[in-house]
């Protein structure tokens, strides 16, 4: 009894190691990848999450900058989504077991880039937002995070399921918002307007 147990578990690690993506976003090919350069009036800003830990579990990410929850997209492990946005300060939003935040300042015509990492939950995987900052572009990290993650695209359905899930959605950002502005100014993670490239 106990090797099965043991079996067992093995199983379900495999499974969050190896995890899988999203049913409700759909693969972009790597020439319509081009449509998401930024333009003189918007900024691009793109979510990557290279990392595997947690990959079993959905994370999914917002535009709060106003009253509206926009759904930026359903960022699995190894895939990356990219946003078309004025420019400006915006709020993001990443929701998993709980909610996490970060400000940016984007300008136009230029790509920003963030980082959608996860950390063990009490019950499932916990998700922040790394922005990559302008000396990371460079470095062999950021390739390698890059490359790794291949874009995918809202539907339909990930839509329906923003707006199946809106009421837990609006919960997270009500609780969470307010335990993130009581943490020091230094913790909370910010995309400037250099960033970008």
């Amino acid at each position: 009894m106990k090797h099965l147990t043991i079996y067992a578990l093995i199983g379900i690690l495999a499974l969050a190691a190896t995890g899988c993506s999203s049913k409700y976003m759909k693969p972009v090919d790597s020439d319509a990848a081009s449509r998401y350069s930024p333009t003189s009036d918007k900024a691009t800003i793109i979510f990557m999450r290279p990392s595997s830990l947690g990959g079993a579990i959905q994370s999914s990410v917002f535009d709060v900058s106003t009253s509206d929850n926009v759904l930026v997209g359903i960022v699995s492990h190894k895939t990356k989504v990219a946003y078309s946005v004025s420019p400006g300060e915006h709020l993001f939003m990443v929701v998993g077991e709980s909610a996490d935040f970060m400000k940016a300042s984007l300008e136009a015509d230029k790509t920003y880039y963030a980082l959608v990492t996860p950390r063990i939950g009490v019950w499932k995987a916990r998700f922040s937002l790394k922005p990559v900052h302008k000396l990371d572009l460079t470095s062999n990290d950021f390739r390698d995070w890059d490359s790794s993650c291949t874009f995918v695209e809202n539907t339909e359905a990930s839509y329906q399921w923003a707006r199946d899930n809106m009421p837990s959605i609006l919960e997270k950002r009500t609780t969470y918002f307010e335990k993130w502005m009581n943490k020091p100014e230094a913790e909370r993670p910010f995309l400037n307007k250099e960033d970008g490239m």
